[in-house]
Protein backbone atom coordinates (compact mmCIF):
# COMPACT_ATOMS: atom_id res chain seq x y z
CA UNK A 1 0.00 0.00 0.00
CA UNK A 2 1.46 3.27 -1.64
CA UNK A 3 1.28 6.53 1.38
CA UNK A 4 -0.85 9.37 -0.25
CA UNK A 5 1.85 12.09 -0.70
CA UNK A 6 -0.55 14.77 1.47
CA UNK A 7 -0.03 11.89 4.63
CA UNK A 8 3.87 11.73 4.46
CA UNK A 9 3.90 15.28 4.63
CA UNK A 10 1.26 15.12 7.74
CA UNK A 11 3.47 12.66 9.11
CA UNK A 12 6.82 14.63 8.56
CA UNK A 13 4.98 17.82 9.70
CA UNK A 14 3.77 16.26 13.01
CA UNK A 15 7.36 14.94 13.59
CA UNK A 16 8.59 18.37 13.64
CA UNK A 17 6.25 19.75 16.45
CA UNK A 18 7.08 16.46 18.98
CA UNK A 19 10.46 15.52 20.43
CA UNK A 20 11.53 12.53 18.38
CA UNK A 21 12.65 9.57 19.89
CA UNK A 22 14.73 6.84 18.12
CA UNK A 23 14.90 3.16 18.12
CA UNK A 24 16.73 0.79 16.04
CA UNK A 25 15.60 -2.48 14.76
CA UNK A 26 17.06 -6.37 16.25
CA UNK A 27 17.03 -8.56 13.64
CA UNK A 28 15.89 -12.28 14.25
CA UNK A 29 16.05 -11.40 18.20
CA UNK A 30 13.19 -14.76 18.58
CA UNK A 31 14.84 -17.94 18.88
CA UNK A 32 12.59 -20.93 18.13
CA UNK A 33 12.78 -23.83 19.92
CA UNK A 34 14.49 -27.26 19.02
CA UNK A 35 12.01 -28.34 16.34
CA UNK A 36 9.71 -25.85 15.54
CA UNK A 37 10.24 -23.96 12.07
CA UNK A 38 7.64 -21.34 12.35
CA UNK A 39 6.21 -19.42 15.14
CA UNK A 40 2.72 -20.65 14.27
CA UNK A 41 -0.59 -19.04 13.02
CA UNK A 42 -0.73 -15.33 14.64
CA UNK A 43 -4.03 -13.76 14.91
CA UNK A 44 -3.39 -12.45 18.17
CA UNK A 45 -1.03 -10.37 20.49
CA UNK A 46 2.09 -9.56 22.29
CA UNK A 47 2.87 -8.25 26.01
CA UNK A 48 5.63 -8.35 28.44
CA UNK A 49 5.59 -9.54 32.28
CA UNK A 50 7.77 -7.80 34.79
CA UNK A 51 10.68 -10.28 34.66
CA UNK A 52 11.01 -8.75 31.07
CA UNK A 53 9.79 -12.09 29.65
CA UNK A 54 7.72 -11.90 26.36
CA UNK A 55 4.62 -13.49 25.41
CA UNK A 56 3.27 -14.14 21.89
CA UNK A 57 -0.39 -15.88 21.32
CA UNK A 58 -0.93 -17.70 18.48
CA UNK A 59 -3.13 -19.84 17.03
CA UNK A 60 -1.14 -23.11 17.83
CA UNK A 61 -3.64 -25.65 20.32
CA UNK A 62 -0.73 -26.98 21.55
CA UNK A 63 1.75 -23.95 21.72
CA UNK A 64 -1.32 -20.98 22.09
CA UNK A 65 0.82 -18.94 24.87
CA UNK A 66 4.46 -18.86 24.36
CA UNK A 67 7.27 -17.18 26.80
CA UNK A 68 10.44 -15.80 25.36
CA UNK A 69 13.19 -14.56 27.37
CA UNK A 70 14.45 -11.07 27.10
CA UNK A 71 17.50 -12.46 24.90
CA UNK A 72 14.90 -13.74 22.92
CA UNK A 73 15.65 -17.41 23.84
CA UNK A 74 11.93 -19.92 24.26
CA UNK A 75 11.49 -20.57 27.49
CA UNK A 76 8.17 -22.86 27.63
CA UNK A 77 4.45 -22.76 26.76
CA UNK A 78 1.83 -21.48 29.14
CA UNK A 79 -0.18 -24.80 30.06
CA UNK A 80 -3.80 -24.51 29.48
CA UNK A 81 -3.37 -20.96 27.65
CA UNK A 82 -6.55 -20.96 24.75
CA UNK A 83 -5.11 -20.62 21.24
CA UNK A 84 -7.60 -17.80 20.60
CA UNK A 85 -6.23 -15.10 22.66
CA UNK A 86 -6.89 -11.97 20.00
CA UNK A 87 -5.88 -9.81 22.21
CA UNK A 88 -4.03 -10.12 25.75
CA UNK A 89 -2.33 -8.16 28.59
CA UNK A 90 -0.07 -8.76 31.75
CA UNK A 91 -0.73 -7.08 34.83
CA UNK A 92 1.60 -6.95 38.15
CA UNK A 93 -1.07 -6.54 41.24
CA UNK A 94 -0.77 -6.88 44.93
CA UNK A 95 -2.08 -10.10 45.44
CA UNK A 96 0.51 -11.38 42.14
CA UNK A 97 1.04 -11.32 38.27
CA UNK A 98 -1.92 -12.25 36.19
CA UNK A 99 -2.50 -12.95 32.16
CA UNK A 100 -6.40 -10.88 30.96
CA UNK A 101 -7.52 -11.85 27.60
CA UNK A 102 -10.94 -12.72 26.07
CA UNK A 103 -11.11 -15.59 23.62
CA UNK A 104 -12.37 -14.44 20.44
CA UNK A 105 -13.72 -18.32 19.79
CA UNK A 106 -14.85 -19.01 23.07
CA UNK A 107 -16.24 -16.12 24.02
CA UNK A 108 -15.40 -15.75 27.41
CA UNK A 109 -12.74 -13.46 29.33
CA UNK A 110 -9.77 -15.37 31.19
CA UNK A 111 -7.55 -14.29 34.66
CA UNK A 112 -4.50 -16.39 34.73
CA UNK A 113 -1.36 -16.89 36.43
CA UNK A 114 1.32 -16.76 34.40
CA UNK A 115 1.91 -20.18 35.08
CA UNK A 116 -1.38 -21.26 33.55
CA UNK A 117 -3.88 -21.47 36.10
CA UNK A 118 -7.35 -20.31 35.61
CA UNK A 119 -8.27 -17.24 38.39
CA UNK A 120 -11.53 -16.19 36.43
CA UNK A 121 -13.81 -17.35 33.85
CA UNK A 122 -16.45 -14.75 33.03
CA UNK A 123 -18.96 -16.11 30.42
CA UNK A 124 -20.18 -13.67 27.64
CA UNK A 125 -23.93 -14.79 28.67
CA UNK A 126 -23.53 -12.06 31.89
CA UNK A 127 -23.45 -9.68 29.10
CA UNK A 128 -26.50 -7.91 28.29
CA UNK A 129 -28.15 -9.08 24.77
CA UNK A 130 -29.12 -5.19 24.43
CA UNK A 131 -25.34 -4.66 23.83
CA UNK A 132 -24.57 -7.74 21.37
CA UNK A 133 -25.32 -8.33 17.50
CA UNK A 134 -28.37 -10.43 16.52
CA UNK A 135 -27.58 -13.17 14.24
CA UNK A 136 -30.59 -14.03 11.35
CA UNK A 137 -31.83 -16.65 13.45
CA UNK A 138 -31.98 -14.23 16.77
CA UNK A 139 -29.37 -15.56 18.66
CA UNK A 140 -26.58 -13.14 19.59
CA UNK A 141 -23.18 -13.45 19.35
CA UNK A 142 -20.08 -11.50 20.49
CA UNK A 143 -16.32 -11.67 19.25
CA UNK A 144 -14.43 -9.97 22.15
CA UNK A 145 -10.71 -8.49 20.31
CA UNK A 146 -9.00 -7.18 22.95
CA UNK A 147 -8.97 -5.30 27.00
CA UNK A 148 -7.13 -3.79 29.71
CA UNK A 149 -6.93 -3.18 33.35
CA UNK A 150 -7.48 -0.36 34.97
CA UNK A 151 -5.09 0.22 38.42
CA UNK A 152 -8.18 0.27 40.49
CA UNK A 153 -8.89 -3.55 38.97
CA UNK A 154 -11.87 -2.45 36.86
CA UNK A 155 -11.99 -4.54 33.33
CA UNK A 156 -12.31 -2.85 30.43
CA UNK A 157 -13.08 -5.55 26.89
CA UNK A 158 -14.00 -4.34 23.59
CA UNK A 159 -16.45 -6.66 21.53
CA UNK A 160 -14.56 -5.63 18.06
CA UNK A 161 -15.49 -7.95 15.63
CA UNK A 162 -19.57 -7.70 16.78
CA UNK A 163 -20.89 -4.78 18.23
CA UNK A 164 -18.35 -2.36 18.98
CA UNK A 165 -18.70 -2.14 22.19
CA UNK A 166 -16.90 -1.47 25.66
CA UNK A 167 -17.87 -4.05 28.51
CA UNK A 168 -16.87 -3.12 32.07
CA UNK A 169 -16.20 -5.33 34.75
CA UNK A 170 -14.82 -4.80 38.54
CA UNK A 171 -11.83 -6.87 39.95
CA UNK A 172 -14.24 -9.55 40.91
CA UNK A 173 -15.58 -10.33 37.39
CA UNK A 174 -19.08 -8.71 37.90
CA UNK A 175 -20.51 -6.90 35.35
CA UNK A 176 -20.92 -3.09 35.49
CA UNK A 177 -21.73 -1.70 32.23
CA UNK A 178 -21.31 -1.12 28.11
CA UNK A 179 -20.57 1.55 26.48
CA UNK A 180 -19.80 2.53 22.75
CA UNK A 181 -21.28 1.04 19.71
CA UNK A 182 -21.56 1.93 16.30
CA UNK A 183 -24.05 5.00 16.21
CA UNK A 184 -23.63 8.52 17.63
CA UNK A 185 -22.28 9.82 19.35
CA UNK A 186 -19.27 6.86 19.24
CA UNK A 187 -19.80 5.75 15.26
CA UNK A 188 -17.26 2.87 15.72
CA UNK A 189 -16.31 1.03 13.05
CA UNK A 190 -13.92 -2.29 14.28
CA UNK A 191 -13.43 -1.34 17.76
CA UNK A 192 -10.37 -3.62 17.41
CA UNK A 193 -8.03 -2.99 20.79
CA UNK A 194 -8.15 -0.74 23.70
CA UNK A 195 -5.71 -0.25 26.31
CA UNK A 196 -6.37 2.28 29.46
CA UNK A 197 -4.91 5.57 29.54
CA UNK A 198 -2.73 6.30 32.68
CA UNK A 199 -1.18 9.37 31.38
CA UNK A 200 -4.48 11.24 32.59
CA UNK A 201 -6.08 11.62 35.81
CA UNK A 202 -8.78 10.26 35.93
CA UNK A 203 -7.27 7.56 33.44
CA UNK A 204 -8.97 7.09 30.43
CA UNK A 205 -9.55 4.62 27.79
CA UNK A 206 -7.39 5.13 24.55
CA UNK A 207 -8.80 2.69 21.85
CA UNK A 208 -8.07 1.65 17.67
CA UNK A 209 -11.39 2.55 15.90
CA UNK A 210 -9.44 0.67 12.75
CA UNK A 211 -11.74 1.20 9.45
CA UNK A 212 -12.72 4.91 10.97
CA UNK A 213 -8.05 5.26 10.52
CA UNK A 214 -8.70 6.59 14.28
CA UNK A 215 -7.57 6.63 17.76
CA UNK A 216 -9.96 8.33 20.35
CA UNK A 217 -10.49 8.37 24.01
CA UNK A 218 -13.53 7.29 26.10
CA UNK A 219 -13.59 8.11 29.44
CA UNK A 220 -13.99 5.24 32.03
CA UNK A 221 -18.15 5.63 32.41
CA UNK A 222 -18.10 5.65 28.39
CA UNK A 223 -17.96 9.11 27.63
CA UNK A 224 -16.94 10.38 23.89
CA UNK A 225 -14.08 12.42 25.16
CA UNK A 226 -12.02 13.43 21.29
CA UNK A 227 -9.97 11.90 18.82
CA UNK A 228 -6.14 11.74 19.31
CA UNK A 229 -5.40 10.31 15.87
CA UNK A 230 -6.63 10.32 12.55
CA UNK A 231 -5.63 9.40 9.03
CA UNK A 232 -3.85 6.63 10.65
CA UNK A 233 -3.07 2.99 8.53
CA UNK A 234 -5.71 1.22 10.57
CA UNK A 235 -4.60 1.43 13.92
CA UNK A 236 -5.17 -2.42 15.32
CA UNK A 237 -3.46 -2.18 18.88
CA UNK A 238 -2.47 -0.04 21.64
CA UNK A 239 -0.67 0.09 24.35
CA UNK A 240 0.28 3.05 26.91
CA UNK A 241 3.49 3.17 28.89
CA UNK A 242 4.93 6.20 30.43
CA UNK A 243 4.75 9.12 28.54
CA UNK A 244 3.91 7.13 25.33
CA UNK A 245 1.20 5.70 23.46
CA UNK A 246 2.17 2.89 21.01
CA UNK A 247 0.12 2.11 17.78
CA UNK A 248 0.05 -0.98 15.53
CA UNK A 249 -1.37 -0.37 12.62
CA UNK A 250 -2.14 -2.88 10.50
CA UNK A 251 -1.27 -1.36 6.96
CA UNK A 252 1.96 -1.26 7.48
CA UNK A 253 3.32 1.51 10.66
CA UNK A 254 3.72 1.47 13.89
CA UNK A 255 3.47 4.93 15.47
CA UNK A 256 4.67 6.24 18.89
CA UNK A 257 1.94 9.24 20.09
CA UNK A 258 2.60 11.86 23.13
CA UNK A 259 0.13 12.49 25.77
CA UNK A 260 -1.10 15.63 22.78
CA UNK A 261 -1.42 12.52 20.20
CA UNK A 262 1.74 14.10 18.65
CA UNK A 263 3.91 11.35 16.62
CA UNK A 264 7.08 11.28 18.00
CA UNK A 265 7.90 7.94 16.40
CA UNK A 266 7.15 6.38 13.14
CA UNK A 267 8.64 2.44 12.82
CA UNK A 268 8.72 -0.30 10.22
CA UNK A 269 6.76 1.76 7.88
CA UNK A 270 6.06 -0.31 5.20
CA UNK A 271 4.98 1.22 1.30
CA UNK A 272 5.44 -1.96 -0.71
CA UNK A 273 2.06 -2.88 -2.56
CA UNK A 274 0.75 -5.81 -1.25
CA UNK A 275 2.79 -6.45 1.50
CA UNK A 276 0.76 -5.09 4.05
CA UNK A 277 -2.62 -5.86 6.02
CA UNK A 278 -2.52 -9.14 5.08
CA UNK A 279 -1.46 -12.57 6.83
CA UNK A 280 0.00 -14.24 3.64
CA UNK A 281 3.70 -12.71 3.27
CA UNK A 282 5.97 -15.76 3.45
CA UNK A 283 9.49 -15.25 5.62
CA UNK A 284 11.55 -15.38 2.28
CA UNK A 285 10.13 -11.72 1.54
CA UNK A 286 10.49 -10.16 5.47
CA UNK A 287 12.83 -7.87 5.43
CA UNK A 288 14.19 -6.87 9.17
CA UNK A 289 12.94 -3.40 10.09
CA UNK A 290 9.63 -3.60 7.96
CA UNK A 291 6.24 -4.39 9.18
CA UNK A 292 3.21 -5.93 7.74
CA UNK A 293 0.45 -6.37 9.49
CA UNK A 294 0.78 -5.22 13.09
CA UNK A 295 -1.43 -7.26 15.12
CA UNK A 296 -0.43 -6.41 18.68
CA UNK A 297 1.79 -4.23 20.45
CA UNK A 298 3.95 -3.76 23.82
CA UNK A 299 6.68 -2.09 25.46
CA UNK A 300 9.36 -3.83 28.28
CA UNK A 301 10.33 -1.98 31.30
CA UNK A 302 13.72 -0.01 29.47
CA UNK A 303 10.88 1.27 26.57
CA UNK A 304 11.79 -1.14 24.05
CA UNK A 305 9.02 -2.28 21.87
CA UNK A 306 7.81 -5.20 20.40
CA UNK A 307 5.37 -5.74 17.63
CA UNK A 308 3.42 -9.44 17.16
CA UNK A 309 2.10 -9.05 13.31
CA UNK A 310 -1.39 -10.76 11.98
CA UNK A 311 0.43 -13.58 9.76
CA UNK A 312 -0.25 -17.59 8.92
CA UNK A 313 3.74 -17.85 10.12
CA UNK A 314 4.10 -16.03 12.99
CA UNK A 315 6.48 -13.21 12.82
CA UNK A 316 7.41 -10.58 16.20
CA UNK A 317 9.64 -7.30 16.08
CA UNK A 318 11.55 -5.61 18.27
CA UNK A 319 12.61 -2.18 18.09
CA UNK A 320 15.14 -0.83 20.73
CA UNK A 321 14.95 2.68 22.41
CA UNK A 322 18.27 4.32 21.42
Amino acid sequence: MRLRLPLLLTIAALLNQAAAVEYQTVPDWLKLPEGRTQLGNQHGDVAVSSAGEVYVSTMDPKAGLQVYGADGKWLRNVPNAPADFHGFVIKKQADGEFIYGPRLGGGNILKLTLDGKEVLNIPSSVIPDDFKVKNKDGKTRVAMTGMDVAPDGDWYVTDGYASSYVHRFDKTGKYLKSFGGKKAPYNFTTLHKIAVDTRFTPVRIICCDREALRVVHLSTDGEFLGVVAKDLLAPAAIAVQGDYALVGEIRGAVSVLDKEGKLVARLGLNTTPGETGNNNLEPAKWRPGFVTAPHGVAFNAAGDIFVSEYNKFGRVHRFNVK
